[in-house]
């Protein structure tokens, strides 16, 4: 095991890996930008290094400073977390070079997986289900138009590099397919820096269903069941459930078997996620994410199985702690995203929170780096805490939610708390009817899109 793990992370993230970390017996150093200088993982660290000023491509996405910090301190290992640089193959690489351990994946895999052709062309070859589409990347209208009439309209154009909804447009029919085609080509090159789109059939009223994966590169592999992100805002997960109250046991379990037998042929090493969407009982392969996700603490709560700690074991050269056969899905478990945002134009709220009280009792989980007086800064994403609850059963957890959300305090800040007070309460939500279009159609509604 490791003597010392480096966290290269901040938020609510860094100190959920630095709990791991202690409960293993494993010393920390907390990097921060100057921003971050008060935060809470920086407090609880064993050890603590300022690696820039706030801007996050001058401090946490500086790789030179993350590894000159890990000389420094004597740090044998690195964990990413997620964003930043979790999922860049070439940070994992150069931490390799100077004898540093990576926590997750192989380089390989990352790169794979994080260019969207080739990670759809992979699932085929792994026997996991995928949207029909293009086979690689669309060079040009004539192409577009062939593989549109052969898959039919409306279809989804998307940036191979890309992710978070930009670079994304649907063409509903050929007139519109060159224009569509020409702006996600412009968005991906904006956003991603490569201008590669491929194209493949849009599904109308889809749910995306995600299965949790372990791997511990030996071949072994297991899925910890699902989770259900269909609650979405432009892309953005808002609001996330597991099990999915979609699935019956039968489609839950091949799928998971499904997933479960590619990573182990793949040989996948750590925690990963195998994104789909899924419409009229079957499922659509849409990505890999080679990382903690940020809504794990909801697989966590229906399985008890501790996922970064996992993490961490996997990367040190453990086997998996647990079989297939020994994972078990008892309750529901359903997360939401507390942002400092305003609840309906969701403009970005920094500043100082002058009052701070979490929700707690039975079944009541709050991930956050957030205290009274802590100043959220407005040169990162704006999550406050997460709040995840559990119940015996799905209405059990409804419940208990509403009861937590309405026990949630923060001042200072706008935050979405009243539209998690509102969706709680709503009747497609509690009958578990919506899907990934549900949560924009709501807010247009309300003329909050």
């Amino acid at each position: 095991m490791f003597d010392k793990i480096l966290i290269a992370n901040r938020g609510e993230i860094a100190l959920r890996i630095l709990r791991a970390c202690k409960e293993l017996g494993i010393a920390t150093v907390a990097v921060h930008s100057t921003a971050d200088s008060d935060a809470m993982h920086v407090r609880l660290a064993d050890e603590s290094v300022c690696i820039g000023p706030p801007p996050a491509r001058e401090s946490y996405l500086n790789i030179p400073a993350l590894i000159a910090a890990c000389e420094i301190t004597g740090a044998d290992a690195v964990h990413p977390g997620y964003g930043f640089l979790s999922e860049n193959a070439r940070f994992a690489e150069m931490l390799r070079d100077h004898n540093i351990t990576f926590i997750g994946p192989k380089a390989e895999h990352i790169r794979i997986m994080g260019d969207k052709i080739e990670a759809k062309k992979t699932a085929r070859r792994l026997g996991i289900p995928c949207v029909p589409g293009s086979d690689g990347g669309i060079s040009d209208d004539a192409e577009a138009a062939r593989v549109a009439a052969e898959i039919g309209y409306p279809v989804l154009i998307k940036a191979a590099a890309g992710g978070g909804g930009r670079g994304m447009k649907v063409a509903r029919t050929a007139e519109a397919l060159p224009d569509a085609l020409a702006t996600a080509k412009a968005e991906a090159l904006a956003a991603f820096g490569d201008d590669a789109v491929y194209l493949e059939k849009y599904l109308e009223k889809p749910r995306h269903i995600e299965i949790q994966v372990l791997g511990d590169g030996h071949g072994g592999a297991i899925h910890l069941g699902e989770r259900d992100c269909s609650l979405q805002r432009r892309h953005q997960k808002v609001w996330e459930e597991g099990p999915s109250p979609a699935l019956n046991e039968t489609e839950r379990a091949t799928i998971g078997e499904t997933v479960a037998k590619a990573m182990q042929e793949l040989r996948y090493s750590g925690a990963g996620t195998v994104e789909f969407l899924y419409e009229d009982g079957r499922f659509y392969f849409i990505e890999m994410n080679t990382r903690v996700q940020v809504e794990h603490p909801v697989t966590e709560m229906i399985t008890g199985i501790d996922i970064v700690n996992e993490q961490i074991r996997i990367a040190g050269g453990s086997r998996l702690s647990v079989t297939q056969d020994e994972v078990k899905l008892s309750g529901h478990a359903i997360e939401c995203r507390i942002n400092a945002e305003h609840p309906t134009t969701f403009r970005p709220s920094p500043g100082v929170i002058t009052y701070f009280h979490p929700p707690g009792g039975l079944g009541v989980r709050v991930d956050s780096a957030a205290f009274q007086g802590y100043r959220i800064p407005p040169n990162y994403d704006s999550l406050v805490g997460k709040l995840i609850v559990h119940g015996r059963n799905r209405n059990e957890c409804l419940m208990r939610l509403r009861r937590a959300l309405d026990e949630f305090v923060v001042d200072g800040v706008e935050t979405t708390l009243p539209l998690y007070r509102t969706l709680v309460r709503n009747r497609d939500i509690q009958n578990g009817q919506y899907d990934i279009h549900w949560l924009e159609n709501f807010l247009a509604a309300d003329g909050a899109a």
